[in-house]
């Protein structure tokens, strides 16, 4: 397996590129803006796009998608608690930049569900707070954790936004991802890797819980 981090669009969102090393399969995770930059690195790597998945709906993870997604001929996965965000400029926060995006994603998941794509295990974890349908990704096997807006290196994504709750937030790492082993590296929509492990020590947002 190998990761591929673009940092794209205005607020620098980490679009990964999750690879099968022997067969090329990619998932691609939050294609938030730059369709074009995101499409010269998969030709550049010789990759073999098979899926995108969105951990939530905001604009900055969600804008090219639909590009991408052509591109290729390949589904946008996201929370079937998702939907009515993703088709709202006004709940995408997407008329803020002036632009009034909406999507739709072709498969909706729901809470434990595990996905077999490119070789990989993925099962979506629900972790409402910064938007309520808002899931991370997990790879048991891997350790590896795709958490979005949920969960930054030492933060936490903000919950200022519609459908956003602080205590859901809150409650979802504590609950939800606290109790995955502490050597799983997670992978946040922005900014640097982290660990389970760092952020239960270190993460001043969740003092009350370690």
């Amino acid at each position: 397996m190998i990761i591929e981090t673009c940092a794209v669009g205005i607020m620098a969102t980490n679009c990964y590129l999750l690879i099968n090393k022997e067969t090329k399969e990619t998932v691609i995770i939050d294609p938030g803006a730059q369709a074009s930059l995101i499409i010269s690195k998969i030709t550049d790597l010789n990759l073999k796009p098979v899926a995108i998945l969105l951990t939530h709906g905001h604009f900055d993870h969600i804008m090219a998608a639909g590009h991408v997604a052509e591109e290729y001929g390949i589904s946008i996965y996201a929370s079937e608690l998702e939907a009515t965000l993703l088709s709202d400029s006004s709940l995408n926060c997407s008329n803020l930049i002036r632009d009034n995006f909406d999507i739709e994603a072709d498969v909706l998941l729901h809470d434990r569900q595990k996905l077999n794509l490119a070789g990989f295990v993925i099962e979506v974890i629900n972790t409402p707070g910064h938007t309520s349908g808002g899931v991370c990704y997990y790879l048991e096997d891997k350790k590896i954790l795709f958490t979005g807006d949920t969960l930054f290196n030492e933060s936490i994504g903000r919950t200022d936004f519609p459908t956003g709750d602080i205590r859901a937030l809150l409650n979802s790492v504590a609950k939800q991802l606290f109790t995955l082993p502490e050597d799983v590296v997670v992978y946040p929509g922005h900014g640097d890797t982290t660990t389970i492990e760092h952020e239960k020590n270190n993460n001043p947002f969740l003092i009350e819980y370690r």
